[in-house]
């Protein structure tokens, strides 16, 4: 079990399998990119496998997700997917992706044992697309979310940051489009997680903000305590049903109190939060031979150190040193 001093116990790992990321969205990294972790930096498949297994048979792990950068640039990821969904106890398996490449793979991930896909995609132009990512690929994302519906990988939610000048005016639009096609929206508020770290709070579109775009044209009921449970996204009944918005409100509604996740790095490291400014190195224990019996127990001490929360409500909060792309969202 990975529990910690306040008594939560994670049973959700998130795992990078790449820092690599073929978009350069504007609240994520440069358009020049970043320098990328160098190949034996990376855990190798055999060894991201072997960590999964530990969490899943030693710690009390139920789900995995795979996360990145873009996990679909990890050349051995079906493969990945596939001995995951074959360990005793099976975990729930999902990937948050950006979508571009699911269309030839939703297929394969299907087949390999993946349950489910969460795709971002935070505009329904394709020009404020260009804008946001740096790329014109679109079209590539629209196709990656329907053969994902037709490959079965259910439900299909779909993540959109809402940006100032850009598409914070999509909120209403977004959701009739999710509602048409069958998707779950989740609006997630923007985290200070910028390479360049340019966020600025007052700056930001709040759920606040996003929930009272949405009501101009829907009735949203909210789900019960009890529905949400310890998920991130407090969740609203649109029109009576059955559709369901969702908004992950990590700045202004923070759900730390709630949080069962643990976070793997495509490096190898254990991070307690997106927002810890410290890691634990598994990658160095695995290396040097240690039995699976002394990896758990690192992790364990890992997850006893855990905060209390990631106070970004604190003035005196540190932004992590380390992009998304390289933590895993």
């Amino acid at each position: 079990m990975l529990i910690d001093t306040y008594g939560r116990v994670a049973t959700d790992l998130r795992v990078s399998l790449t820092d690599r990321c073929n978009l350069r969205c504007t609240y994520c990294m440069p358009e020049e990119g970043l320098q990328w972790l160098a190949k034996p930096d990376l855990l190798t498949d055999d060894e991201i496998v072997r960590l999964i297994g530990v969490a899943v048979t030693s710690l009390g792990i139920k789900e995995v997700r795979f996360t990145g950068g873009e996990p679909l640039l990890r050349p051995g990821l079906v493969g990945i997917v596939e001995r995951v969904a074959a360990l005793t106890p099976r975990p729930k398996t999902s990937l948050t992706t950006n979508g571009i490449g699911l269309k030839r793979t939703a297929r394969a991930l299907k087949e390999a044992g993946l349950d489910r896909v969460n795709v971002s995609l935070d505009t329904l132009r394709p020009d404020v697309f260009k804008a946001l990512t740096r790329r014109d690929r679109h079209r590539d994302v629209l196709e990656g979310l329907h053969a994902a519906r037709e490959a079965g990988l259910t439900p299909v939610k779909v993540n959109s940051v809402l940006m100032p000048g850009l598409n914070a005016d999509e909120a209403p639009d977004l959701l009739a489009w999710a509602v048409e096609h069958g998707y779950e929206l989740r609006f997630i508020e923007q985290m200070p997680l910028d390479a360049q770290h340019g966020w600025k709070r007052e700056g930001m579109v709040t759920a606040g903000d996003i929930l009272a775009a949405l009501r101009t044209r829907f009735d949203l009921t909210p789900e019960s305590a009890e529905e949400r449970g310890s998920a991130p996204a407090e969740r609203w009944i649109v029109d009576g049903g059955p559709h369901r918005v969702g908004v992950i409100a990590s700045v202004t509604r923070p759900f730390c109190a709630a949080c069962d996740r643990t976070r793997l790095t495509a490096d190898g490291q254990i991070r307690t939060c997106l927002f810890a400014t410290e890691e634990t190195d598994l990658r160095g224990a695995l290396r040097s031979g240690a039995p699976d019996e002394e990896i758990a127990r690192i992790w364990r001490q890992a997850m006893w150190g855990k905060k209390a929360g990631a106070g970004l409500d604190d003035p005196s909060f540190v932004q992590p040193d380390r992009p998304m792309s390289a933590i895993g969202g």
